[in-house]
């Protein structure tokens, strides 16, 4: 699996026009499944993701998680980031799981970090989807 994380002060998804998901304060997570990523994979990511030590406390440090703000994540299925753009013109997805595995392995990231008391938004699998962010920089 891979993961782009980025904390943002507002996010949202929209698929043909419609918002599908939208969150404050948070994280914006796009993930790709592997080939031969495995349940151990997923779950990795749904243990980390939320505990990622990545938002600033009162001393400006990064001791804070997304659990630790009160913020929400949204989850971006996007198997573009298993590109491999290292011959040629055009980025071979060869490492990419197909659709079926990597959607299985997608919603068990999302159900297991909703199990942690997290907001999780979506957007939809293997959808054309429009996503919009505010960036939270230090």
């Amino acid at each position: 699996m891979r993961a782009v994380i980025q904390r943002v002060s507002q996010a949202k998804v929209e698929v043909e026009g419609n918002t599908v998901g939208q969150i404050g304060k948070g994280l914006l997570v796009y993930i790709s499944v592997g080939l031969d990523d495995t349940e151990s994979d997923a779950k990795f990511f749904a243990d980390k993701i939320p505990a990622l030590r990545i938002f600033p406390d009162q001393q400006d440090k990064m001791n804070l998680s997304v659990i630790g703000v009160g913020g929400s994540i949204l989850l971006v299925s996007n198997f573009t980031l298993h590109g491999d753009c290292r011959k040629g013109r055009r980025p071979s997805f060869d490492q990419a799981a197909k659709p079926e595995l990597a959607k299985q392995f997608y919603e068990m990231v999302d159900e297991l970090i909703r199990q942690q008391g997290v907001n999780v938004q979506t957007g939809v699998f293997a959808a054309n989807m429009q996503v919009e962010s505010i960036n939270d920089d230090l």
